[in-house]
């Protein structure tokens, strides 16, 4: 199996978020192209854009171009000005039935084709693109369009389902369209109410503003780890005005470091782990230091133990979610519609912080760590319940429902 790219129209390809579509298929799927033959077809001028491609430099019509490579075996055909979705293009890169998938109206559709070498004369020689040769092989009954349900559209790092999408980007209004509707599917099935309804008109900004002069999302992550740790001498100190502003811009970058490596494919294994590993690690240092800063500094004082029983219930829950996730093989949040409409307000850093400054604006700061120390007791016991119920006493497979 192949990969043959048409090239006619990549030179006037608009970028979404400032990578070009053939750029953008390159980094989408690298592991796979490392064993898949790469043929760039037509145009000589975008051949330097992919060092280990094959250049198939020919000025006739698609369909002939098309035909020819057939010869040499089967192959995946794409058009290089369309945005694809990587996961289309694993899933149909696997041996298989001729087939179509087909996205879009008009001007905007778009198709991407897996054919073997026994279609090459159902395929009209003087076909101008790829969804005049989809539309020939379907009225001819030689190819089958790809069905919806046969997708795996489960994204295990998003908790939720996305069908697969290919995008005709032709000009700038849809460019800006596609842009906003990517950032928007690259957000979370279930999170907190902060992430999806408060954070989102700072982060499109920040998204773009990074996209426009070139900032990799490690340079966000960074910047982060930098603010949440800055937060912990401020918050013990009780300087919680100072403290809280580096948390919620903290909380706030860490949106926007996910989203842009996500939407320019500038995914990396130590911003992977520097990212989640912050996640994972400051909350408790937080917790500790908002007793200390409320006065809390010695072991019998009730603020002390409040403080390290947030921590006791926080490490024992992330281990429950960690065994949920490992018995049902996806997050336990997408498990069903409940829990993950439960994600939305359980003890979460972005949730209880925000109580902990409330509590503060009213002078109840005491009040407040006493009321996040039993909520993320109670959230705990809720996971532990839900782990036991779905990874260990139900019987048939739980599959995820986001």
């Amino acid at each position: 199996m192949k990969l043959w790219i048409d090239t006619a129209a990549v030179a006037h390809a608009q970028t979404l978020f400032g990578v070009p579509p053939l750029e953008r298929l390159r980094r989408s799927v690298p592991v796979l192209l490392r064993s898949m033959p790469v043929v760039l077809s037509g145009t000589a001028s975008v051949v330097a854009t992919w060092p280990d491609a094959i250049a198939d430099v020919d000025a006739s019509t698609l369909g002939n171009r098309l035909r020819k490579a057939l010869a040499d075996g089967p192959l995946l055909a794409l058009d290089g000005a369309h945005v694809v979705d990587s996961r289309l293009i694993d899933v149909l890169a696997k041996e298989g039935p001729s087939c179509v998938a087909a996205r879009g109206e008009g001007a905007q559709r778009a198709v991407v084709l897996r054919l073997t070498p026994d279609l090459a004369d159902a395929i009209p020689a003087d076909a101008a693109d790829l969804c005049a040769v989809a539309d020939a092989l379907l009225a001819a009954g030689r190819i089958a369009p790809l069905s919806d349900t046969e997708f795996p559209a489960y994204i295990n790092k998003l908790r939720r389902s996305l069908p697969y999408w290919i995008y005709a980007v032709n000009d700038a209004a849809t460019r800006k369209r596609l842009e906003r509707q990517m950032f928007w599917d690259n957000y979370k099935g279930s999170t907190d109410l902060l992430t999806r309804y408060v954070y989102p008109p700072l982060v499109w900004p920040l998204v773009n503003f990074c996209v426009r002069w070139g900032i990799h999302p490690n340079v966000v992550t960074v910047l982060s780890i930098v603010l949440a740790f800055a937060a912990v001498p401020l918050f013990a100190r009780g300087d919680f005005f100072i403290g809280f502003l580096c948390a919620y811009a903290m909380s706030v970058l860490d949106s926007v470091d996910g989203k842009l490596a996500r939407l320019t494919l500038t995914s990396s294994k130590i911003g992977d782990v520097l990212d989640h590993g912050l996640d994972q690690v400051h909350p408790p240092f937080w917790y500790f230091a908002f007793g200390w800063g409320l006065g809390g500094r010695s072991m019998d004082d009730p603020l002390y133990a409040a403080a390290i029983w947030l921590i006791v219930f926080y490490v024992a829950d992330r281990l429950a979610l960690a065994v949920a996730k490992r018995r049902l093989g996806f997050t336990l949040h997408a498990a069903t519609p409940l829990d993950g409409l439960v994600r939305s307000f359980i003890a979460r850093r972005n949730i209880t912080m925000t109580i902990m400054a409330f509590s503060l604006l009213l002078g109840q700061g005491a009040a407040g760590l006493y009321i996040i120390t039993a909520w993320q007791g109670l959230t705990f016991a809720w996971h532990s319940s839900r782990t036991l119920w779905l990874g260990f006493m139900v019987r048939e497979t739980v599959r995820p429902t986001a």
